[in-house]
């Protein structure tokens, strides 16, 4: 049988902590109506998850099959890899103005826009990768503003397991957390050679050393969407669970 097929929406907003216009992929789902509330799921590489992640069907799945919330979601493209890493990295030069961008203009527009749930627990980041970074940055800047995180294969650092160490309040968040086994010599888009598996399992133990309310898992590949799409139900079915 055919999945049922929602409806897609672009929208441009200006974000002045970015001093530009950034375009939104919206995804209505085929049941929608503005009469219900609605998840929200926010995905960085917003094109990605679209085209390589699957993330309608998926969405429409799960809501058929009484898994998950009633959601929409929300893609955010990238101008080019080296906007990507501007954005994404924590070293990155806009990486604070986007995550200024993502609490303080994206989700009041969001709530403005469509019948939202207007709170944390009702918002959801995810994002592979860089992607992933900048959504768990998200979460433990704002985690009021987003409850819910799913990365895929996300870049870490000592700075960032120090981030999660120190957060203050672990119950606010709910992490979903994947990475490959083969993730031993990742190619990165500053050119290095990164070993990803070995810091994605420290932070597994940060998370669960912090009692957040956690989900690890570890597949049978590497970098790239070919796992990561494989991994989308799970970690969506994960987080937005009824």
């Amino acid at each position: 049988m055919a999945t049922p097929k929602g409806t897609m929406h672009d929208y441009t907003i200006y974000s002045n902590e970015l001093e530009e216009e950034i375009t939104l992929l919206a995804y209505l789902p085929s049941t929608f109506s503005p009469l219900h509330k609605y998840s929200l799921l926010i995905a960085q590489d917003g094109k990605d998850y679209f085209m390589y992640g699957k993330i309608k069907s998926v969405i429409e799945q799960l809501m058929e099959s009484g898994k998950i919330d009633r959601t929409i979601v929300i893609g955010i493209p990238y101008h080019d890899v080296k906007d990507r890493y501007e954005k994404y990295h924590p070293s990155g030069k806009k990486n604070s103005r986007y995550l200024r961008f993502l609490a303080h203009e994206l989700v009041p527009f969001l709530d403005q826009t469509f019948p939202t749930y207007q709170i944390g627990k009702g918002r959801a980041l995810i994002g592979d990768s860089l992607g992933g970074t900048v959504s768990l940055m998200a979460g433990l800047l704002y985690p009021h503003t987003f409850g819910k995180i799913a990365m895929q294969s996300p870049y870490i650092d000592e700075g960032i397991i120090e981030k999660i160490l120190h957060f203050p309040e672990p119950p606010l968040l709910q992490i979903y957390h994947s990475v490959g086994t083969n993730e031993t010599a990742v190619k990165t888009t500053d050119g290095n050679v990164r070993d990803f598996i070995t810091p994605n399992r420290k932070a597994r133990e940060a998370f669960i050393q912090k009692g957040f309310l956690y989900e690890y898992n570890e597949f049978d590949g590497g970098h790239a969407w070919t796992y990561w799409q494989p991994d989308v139900p799970r970690a969506i079915a994960h987080l937005l669970s009824l």
